[in-house]
């Protein structure tokens, strides 16, 4: 009989190896489970092996950002709520960095694209909506829009988790964001409220 998998020990895998990783530490099947109280027959397993065990890490990364992103609520301002989601990206990777750090590694597949794919969706429909309502220039490529915030936030995200920059540096978040949705046909004083307000 098949014993049930414990998506505890799943976990306790997961956050090791990707710590051992942040912390440059060699990660190898017996390394990854020592002091864990598992054997090495856990990351077959639960991950089918090493090969496995990273491919889950970058999953866990986005799945972990993506219900990160779902937390933010549609107010009746899209603005407000697009930084929002910009401040749920970089908070996230404040919380997690381990996970983080491999989240962009292309070296190994995704278990589920379509999951990582969803996170940039949820800024896509911010931009439509702040377009539909008038705060973004009609001819905004929503898609495109998205892209630059997550890119905003990435290079800000990547900056302070990795070491450069202090935490207090989250708050250029606010005048680049500014800079950014006001690029895209947002009044300067306005926009800056709504970032302001969505912002942490």
């Amino acid at each position: 009989m098949a014993r049930t998998k414990d998506p505890a020990i799943r976990e306790l895998l997961i956050e090791r190896a990707a710590h051992m990783l942040r912390a440059r530490e060699p990660i190898t099947l017996r390394s990854v489970v020592a002091e864990t109280g598992v054997s090495t027959m856990a990351v077959y397993t639960y991950f089918g092996g090493m090969d496995g065990l990273w491919r889950a890490m970058r999953q866990e990364g986005f799945t972990r950002l993506a219900a990160r992103l779902a937390t933010v609520g549609e107010t009746a301002d899209p603005v407000r709520d697009l930084a929002a989601l910009g401040a749920a990206y970089v908070g996230n990777a404040g919380a997690h960095p381990d996970l983080y750090r491999i989240m962009f590694d292309a070296g190994f597949d995704l278990e589920d694209p379509a999951a990582a794919d969803e996170s940039l969706h949820h800024l896509v429909r911010a931009v439509e909506r702040a377009r539909a309502a008038g705060r973004f220039r009609a001819d905004v490529v929503a898609t495109d829009l998205a892209t630059q915030t997550w890119i905003a936030g990435h290079g800000l995200a990547s900056l302070v988790t990795g070491g450069p920059l202090p935490a207090e540096a989250f708050g250029y978040g606010i005048p680049l964001l500014t800079a950014l949705f006001t690029s895209a046909g947002d009044s300067a004083e306005r926009c800056r409220r709504s970032v302001e307000a969505g912002w942490f």
